[in-house]
């Protein structure tokens, strides 16, 4: 197949081998796909009639993966900051999605998630709420690839009354999204608290059948894992894994209360973990131990959580916080090392996803998902290592271009595929309706 467009940049950073850092090279596009990687000077020789486009002073990454989100909430950001979570939840969050959640405030709110996420270089994530299918509709109108919850729960919403009702509409998303090539779905019971047996018996089963993602919030606080002792007499986690849930498939989110025999659990099951480190520290709600996690073996992701309890969907910032909060926590400067951290947000996220053959890295075959972030501004020089550079100095403001299947959602900072102006408006209406 004939390349079509040639990527020049000063860096490309292709995350998979570990830490390489490949210095003006070129990377080859052909149909959406990577179908070269060479340094420019014989790239610019092998392809003469390839459109080609050069960015001197950037680094050219893999499109950052955002393993957990809940994107409609985007409209709930800042509504009720600064208190515990189940405070949080049950007095605040709650009450207003009951009133206000329906198709209308799923659409313009996934528009809001997808514009800011776009804007920060993220070119995949994972989402868990409910009207899954306005999400998908979304994340596929746009361009994005995403991964669409199913959300399951003990409790009536607005989507569906009770737990076969949420499994029935699932299933029949499931259905209309199959051959979709940027959108496919995963279970999504949303914690062990709100989720009774029966349902994630048969969700199990039917994500095995089905060979598809279990996505969870596990082990969140302390307090949760006091009501689990009190309800069932066992652990959330020791629960889930009476019921068969923890594998290769299980995407557990936020982690933060493990024990050491818990952490080899994770690790021999193949369970992956999705790390949210600033929605725990906001909401207070403890610290995951991602340097034993990684010690042992575990794939640990980056999430964002919505942007109700965060207050932004910022893998940018997440990877920083992941890689400085980890050595606090393990007390060793040497823990999750930059190269490890941009592994999380990438590569980690798509292998937690089942999607590590696609997306997640540089290589030839793979999507052309890139994140173009330019680095020689005042922020981020003088430049020694463009990966620590990328961790610790660089934000989401130097991203100016990306692409996801190789087509181009972001073109010097400015959106191709949503309306900016529009979206904020709606965005501004809702905020009329939800706290006049």
């Amino acid at each position: 197949m004939p390349i079509d467009t040639l990527l020049s940049a000063r860096w490309i950073i292709p995350v998979e081998p570990d830490g390489l850092v490949l210095e003006h090279h070129s990377l080859g596009l052909a149909g959406g796909r990577i179908a070269a990687l060479l340094p420019t000077a014989e790239a610019r020789a092998r392809y003469p009639d390839a459109a080609a486009e050069e960015f001197p002073h950037h680094a050219l990454i893999p499109g950052f993966v955002n393993a957990h989100t809940h994107a409609a909430m985007s409209l709930l950001r800042g509504v009720a900051d600064d208190r515990p979570l189940m405070e949080w939840l049950t007095e605040h969050i709650w009450p207003l999605e009951q009133r206000w959640v329906d198709e209308d405030f799923v659409r313009d709110g996934t528009d809001l998630a997808l514009a800011e996420m776009i804007r920060g270089g993220i070119t995949c994530f994972n989402d868990m709420y409910f009207f899954p299918e306005i999400t998908a509709r979304q994340a596929s109108l746009c361009g994005m690839r995403a991964v669409v919850g199913l959300i399951v729960v003990d409790f009536p919403s607005a989507w569906a009354t009770e737990p076969d009702e949420y499994l029935s509409k699932g299933l029949e998303l499931l259905e209309a999204l199959n051959g979709d090539p940027l959108v496919s779905v995963a279970f999504a019971p949303h914690a062990p608290y709100s989720v009774s047996d029966e349902p994630l018996s048969r969700l199990r089963r039917l994500a095995a059948e089905l060979e598809r993602p279990i996505h969870m919030h596990v082990h969140e606080t302390a307090g949760e894992i006091e009501e689990s002792l009190q309800r069932h007499g066992v652990r959330p986690l020791e629960r889930l894994a009476a019921l068969d849930l923890p594998g290769p498939g299980f995407v557990a989110v936020h982690m933060t209360q493990l024990t050491d025999a818990e952490i080899d659990l994770l690790a021999r099951s193949g369970t992956s973990v999705a790390h949210c480190p600033e929605s725990n520290l906001k909401l207070a709600s403890g610290f995951c131990p991602v340097a034993k996690l990684v010690a042992a073996g575990v794939n640990v992701a980056i999430g964002t959580d919505g942007a109700a309890s965060n207050n932004d969907l910022d893998v940018m910032g997440e990877m920083r916080m992941a890689a400085l909060l980890g050595k606090a926590v393990a007390g060793d400067a040497s823990a999750v090392p930059a190269p490890t951290a941009l592994r999380m947000a990438t590569l980690n996220g798509a292998r937690a996803l089942g999607l590590d053959g696609e997306t997640g890295s540089l290589e030839l075959g793979k999507a052309a998902d890139i994140t173009a972030i330019r680095l020689d501004g005042i922020e981020t020089q003088p430049l020694y290592n463009p990966i620590s550079d990328l961790v610790y100095a660089a934000s989401r403001h130097q991203v100016t271009d990306v692409w996801v299947a190789g087509k181009r959602l972001l073109h010097k900072r400015e959106l191709t595929t949503l309306d900016a102006v529009e979206i904020c408006r709606r965005a501004q209406d809702w905020r009329q309706k939800l706290m006049p």
